[in-house]
């Protein structure tokens, strides 16, 4: 009795508990007497093949992932920044520019695309998804529907958009698409909670699982924010249980790791945080992350910048690729590799050259930050700016 009386405690407690100040919930023992277990044989919709090559030629040396999925919203954020109006003309102008760019696949292997953008075309009538394949850059697609408040949590957040997701995810393949991200958020100053955290990687998991079953490399990505004044050791004691939940989840719903690609962040201190940790520590910190919590069987970490600067960020990744990894260590950088262009753009057709040339700059010190051969040396002030803001949303 009092064993089962010490088991009901531990099947109530809060869901708002936090990391490293409380303990988790515990999953159920298993005391009732063996039994017959079945598995699942998982085909992955029958892609498996297919999702293997797709992340395979993403995580190629040297290449990364240009993200340009800003919702209509967050675009218009950056085109205000330049002084343009938030139009659909400006929208697919700013995206032509970006995805035109001459070179590009030298150095970029992915782009994830909004789905505006996935039905777009450029003003001559080339649908954008042709200008990539030309190019050897694989389409992707974000499918969430954005975070919304979780219930019952310490005030955090949850990504929606489950529903009709197996539908869609046919049609992004029909037109081209071949691989999908997904982005939810953890926040330290908010726990995070139990709750928020297992609400994530839940997410993440169905998102991956119904993904491949529709031809799609799933992108698996629970941002942890930089939001805090938090040291670098408490952001790699929750960013531990946060992949550990995800792997959890991941296998529970039987996807296929060698057909996946994740877009972890760095472990860094928080934004706030008095002290700043150098490359070397972040990479030393992020690889042990990593080892610690991630299949060799992945093919690609593909870093999110998070509000780091562009100089920043690829400082980072280059210190993580100077000792060989299991995995392709690499980019999937929005901010990092956009900023300098916009700035350059200005809205002009005559500065068009000249910003898909600031593209072409920022994506070959990534490519070579992938191959651990990056120096700072030359940088601009431009790009050593910090883009970090506080409860950013997007």
């Amino acid at each position: 009795m009092a064993a089962c009386a010490n088991l009901a405690k531990l099947n109530v407690l809060s869901s708002s508990q936090w990391i490293g100040q409380q303990p988790f919930s515990q999953r159920p023992s298993r005391l009732s007497s063996p039994r017959r277990v079945s598995f699942a044989i998982r085909a992955a919709g029958g892609y498996s093949d297919e999702l293997v090559q797709t992340a395979k030629s993403i995580a190629s040396p040297g290449r990364g992932i240009l993200a340009i999925d800003e919702s209509n919203a967050t675009c218009g954020k950056r085109l205000a920044s330049i002084g343009l109006d938030n139009t659909e003309t400006n929208r697919q102008a700013y995206r032509q520019l970006l995805l035109t760019t001459p070179g590009l696949g030298e150095y970029i292997s992915g782009a994830i695309l909004f789905e505006e953008t996935l039905y777009q075309s450029t003003t001559d009538g080339k649908n954008f998804v042709d200008c990539l394949k030309e190019k050897h850059i694989l389409p992707g697609i974000k499918v969430d529907k954005g975070l919304v408040p979780l219930p019952g949590s310490n005030n955090e957040s949850w990504c929606q958009g489950l529903d009709g997701l197996a539908s869609r995810s046919a049609e992004y393949y029909k037109q081209g698409a071949r691989f999908a991200k997904w982005r939810t958020v953890v926040s330290i100053p908010c726990g995070p909670s139990a709750l928020a955290v297992k609400e994530a990687a839940w997410g993440l998991a169905r998102y991956a699982s119904i993904s491949q079953d529709n031809g799609l490399v799933p992108i698996v990505e629970p941002e942890i924010l930089l939001d805090g004044d938090h040291p670098i050791e408490r952001t790699l004691e929750v960013a531990e249980k946060v992949w550990s939940e995800v792997f959890f989840y991941l296998a529970e719903n039987n996807v296929l790791f060698e057909g996946i690609l994740l877009k972890p962040s760095m472990v860094t201190p928080g934004a706030e945080h008095k002290d700043k940790a150098s490359p070397e520590t972040i990479a030393k910190y992020t690889l042990t992350m990593l080892q610690r919590r991630v299949p060799p069987a992945v093919p690609g970490i593909m870093f999110l910048s998070g509000g780091q600067s562009e100089v920043e960020a690829t400082l980072n990744l280059n210190a993580m690729n100077q000792s060989p990894n299991p995995w392709h260590v690499s980019f999937s950088y929005a901010r990092a590799l956009q900023n300098t262009v916009l700035k350059t753009w200005k809205g002009l057709p005559e500065n068009i050259e000249a910003a898909q040339k600031s593209l072409l700059v920022r994506a070959k010190a990534n490519s070579l930050a992938q191959l651990g051969k990056y120096s700072a040396e030359g940088e601009g002030e431009e790009a050593k700016k910090g883009m970090f803001v506080k409860g950013y949303t997007y």
